[in-house]
This record gives C-alpha cells, sequence and structure tokens, in this order.
C-alpha cells in the first residue's frame, strides 16, 4: 500500500521545489521491491492521507479496508510503503491480524536476501540490529515483564526488554569491530593501489538504473545485472583500459533510493568509502524513466550525506543510460549532444554512446598530464609493460635495440615514473 501524505516544503522554503515521484511510480517501485524477495502481490493501491494518525498513520476506514481485504485473500504479509514508528506498526498489526512491515524493512529484507560476501551479510546484519533495537521502544509490551532481582534487598531486577537491548547493543558491538576490520582491510588495498597510482572511478545511482549492465559493458565482465531492484549490493573493482591504453579502475557500488535509511548508509559507509575516494563519478541515470530528475535528487542527497560535494571533491558527469527505450529521434538527438561537457547519453545494453564516454573519461584524466619522450632497450619488456600500466603511450617506434616512446603521465603518476624511468627520459614538455 503506497500513502500519499501532503507535501510540506521546509519553513521559509523559497524558489521552485524538487522533482517528486508521482504516487503511480512511487507504488510501482513499491511493488517492485516486493517482486525483489518473490512476494506475490495480492493487491496494491494508492491511499491518499490529509492528516497522518500518530496511531496507526491511516484513517480507520482505511485500516478496516486493508484488514478485510488482507483476512478475505488469506494475506500473509501487508507492505506500508513508509516509515512506521513501532507503535503505529504494533497497532496496525493488532487491526489487521496480520505480520505488517514498512519501507524500511522492507528493504533490511531485500538487502538480507542479496548480501552474498562476508562484508555484505556484516554490514545487512548491523543495519538489521540497529532497526530492531530502535523498535523495542515502547513497542512489545510483552517484553516488559521483569526478571526477579538479586541481592541483599531483593528488587524487581531487569526487565525483559532492557536484557533484550542490551543483548542487542552487544552484537551490534561485535558486528561494528568485524566492519571495523573489513574497513583497514579495504584501506590496506587502497594503499597497495597507490603505490602504481591508477584513479579509481565509481559508478553511482538509483537503483535499477543500469549501472552493473555499463560495469559490465566497460569491463568485459559478468557481475549479476538484471533489470530487478537491488540486483547488485557487494561492491566490485575491475581494471579497465582506455582506447589509448590508460589503466583505471572502474569501481560498482550499491544502488541508491529514495528514502534510504540513514543507519543503512552507515552500515555500507565501508563499501561507499570507494566513491569518497574517487578521482571521478559517473552517476548513471534511467533517462527514459518518468521520474528520472526526482530519482536524480534522491541522489544527490544520498551523496551529500556521505559527504562528497562536487564542488571540493571528485566531479560528478552524468550518464544518461537506458536511450534505447527512447524514441528513434529523442535517441539520436542525445547521442548528438555527446560532447566535452554536459551528460553522456548511452545505451549500456547496445553500446550506443560508449565511445563518447570513454572519450569523456580519458580527457578527464588528461588534465594535468605532462609528456614524456624516453628510449627503452628492447630487452627491458617489464619495464615496457609497466609503462603501459602507469601512463598513456602516446606514440612508439620500435628499432633493433631501442623502443621510443612518447607517452603522457598524470600528476599523481609524475614521482613514481621519473624514479622508475628517469634513467631513459630523452625529454619533456
Amino acid at each position: 500500500m503506497e500513502p500519499v501524505l501532503p507535501e510540506r516544503l521546509p519553513k521559509g522554503f523559497e524558489g521552485t521545489p524538487p522533482p517528486t515521484r508521482t504516487p503511480e511510480a512511487r507504488l510501482e517501485e513499491a511493488v517492485g521491491l516486493c517482486a525483489a524477495i518473490e512476494l506475490e502481490i495480492v493487491s496494491a493501491s494508492i491511499a491518499r492521507i490529509h492528516t497522518p494518525r500518530p496511531a496507526t498513520l491511516l484513517g480507520p476506514g482505511k485500516v478496516e479496508e486493508i484488514a478485510r481485504a488482507a483476512e478475505e485473500g488469506d494475506v500473509d504479509v501487508v507492505v506500508i510503503d513508509h516509515a512506521l514508528t513501532p507503535i503505529q506498526q504494533r497497532n496496525l498489526e493488532k487491526a489487521m491480524k496480520t505480520k505488517v512491515i514498512d519501507r524500511t524493512g522492507l528493504i533490511l529484507e531485500i538487502f538480507g536476501a542479496r548480501a552474498r560476501t562476508k562484508e555484505g551479510r556484516l554490514q545487512v546484519d548491523l543495519a538489521h540490529l540497529t532497526w530492531q533495537k530502535s523498535r523495542l521502544v515502547r513497542s512489545w509490551t510483552h517484553l516488559e515483564r521483569q526478571r526477579g532481582g538479586v541481592g541483599f534487598m531483593g528488587g524487581p531486577g531487569e526487565t525483559q526488554i532492557e536484557a533484550d537491548r542490551r543483548q542487542i547493543q552487544d552484537k551490534i558491538m561485535r558486528l561494528e569491530r568485524e566492519l571495523e576490520q573489513v574497513r583497514r582491510t579495504r584501506d590496506l588495498h587502497r594503499k597497495k593501489r597507490k603505490k602504481i597510482p591508477q584513479p579509481v572511478i565509481a559508478l553511482v545511482g538509483y537503483t535499477n538504473a543500469g549501472k552493473s549492465t555499463l560495469f559490465n559493458r566497460l569491463t568485459q565482465s559478468d557481475v549479476f545485472a538484471k533489470d530487478l531492484l537491488f540486483a547488485t549490493l557487494d561492491p566490485t573493482l575491475r581494471r579497465i583500459r582506455l582506447p589509448h591504453g590508460r589503466e583505471v579502475i572502474l569501481s560498482d557500488t550499491v544502488g541508491f533510493i529514495s528514502e534510504l535509511p540513514t543507519h543503512l548508509v552507515a552500515a555500507f559507509r565501508a563499501t561507499l568509502e570507494e566513491v569518497l575516494e574517487a578521482d571521478l563519478i559517473l552517476h548513471v541515470r534511467d533517462i527514459s524513466h518518468e521520474d528520472s530528475d526526482a530519482q536524480s535528487v534522491d541522489v544527490g542527497r544520498t551523496l551529500a550525506d556521505l559527504g562528497v560535494n562536487p564542488q571540493t571533491g571528485a566531479p560528478v558527469v552524468e550518464v544518461w543510460n537506458k536511450i534505447d527505450n527512447l524514441d528513434p529521434e529523442r535517441r539520436a538527438k542525445l547521442l548528438e549532444a555527446n560532447g566535452p561537457d554536459g551528460a553522456i547519453a548511452l545505451s549500456a545494453l547496445t553500446g550506443d554512446g560508449i565511445p563518447a564516454l570513454l572519450s569523456r573519461i580519458e580527457a578527464f584524466m588528461a588534465v594535468g598530464d605532462d609528456r614524456f619522450e624516453l628510449a627503452l632497450p628492447v630487452t627491458e619488456g617489464e619495464l615496457l609493460a609497466g609503462l603501459y600500466q602507469m601512463g598513456e603511450v602516446l606514440e612508439r617506434v620500435d628499432g633493433e635495440e631501442l623502443i621510443e616512446l612518447t607517452v603522457r603521465i598524470s600528476d599523481k603518476q609524475k614521482g613514481p615514473f621519473r624514479s622508475r624511468y628517469g634513467a631513459y627520459i630523452s625529454g619533456a614538455d
């Protein structure tokens, strides 16, 4: 069920309101979230709420209507696509006589079903326990019974809810320690990469925007990609070689979604640190989606929550994906507009526009580069291979004894380049 509440702008807000998603699109997304964990949808509807009720969010007539439909359809779970307080959830479950979960609970269920790596499972468990801990507050009255007291004077002892909350907190602390170890391991890997510094490009975007399909197209990989919300959960990194030989690292991340719970963002911070460390961020948008602008706003908010600021940090380039879903005329116009500035339109599925994206990435990586000319002995095969990894080979002439090369080296690579190839440099500009 999709509740539609009155839009309320912040006090003193001036200007054009940010784009918002239509109730129909939000309902469609909620149905997609349910399908992601293979729930069979018996009924899906929109409920317009003029005055949200503290006890149930919904009005009594709507609660009764859903309860009747749940009984007639033999429904096991009712999904409310909105955040519910513990009291609201408990009251709705009592009135509907079935399990009720809200948007946060549904997303947690999906993440729990999708996590494959140890890190992913740790992150999901931490997010779930943090959410569950908040549910204990004034939620289930049966947890208020007390254990027998101990000590000289006896006394009421510890309530069951306090014991459960303490156990959950202990588990949270253990998971946080394990995730801290994961973060340290990731930092070590990152430091190793920086010894042979290769630029990192991070893919971000709304869930189901086509990030993993684009990742597979660029890296020739087979990362799981499907027309499914949150198809990718665990981070993936691959090296890719740009058209002129330079190597960069491409990182695929978990998809964002509107109203993503803050504790979920916090739990996945170790994974999303790759975004914070990136040299370039590609914001992948499903340009064929009717709510593409609103989805873009949601991604921008999540990036801001992570501390990503395009003005002070890595630049963000918009990638307008899924142009194959547009009519031929609009698709052709978007492709013609691909250039050195602005968004890049493409189809990760068909490959249209991919060369323009690679050219943009190469042009960005070339900013601040210097050109060097050097001559390597033909016997130095290892040095030659390292040169292709470290920079961009612009020209190469093979002789009998020497290989003459013109290379372009990024600013961050100049130190390692000079220390390794200084004896072979014949000129620079």
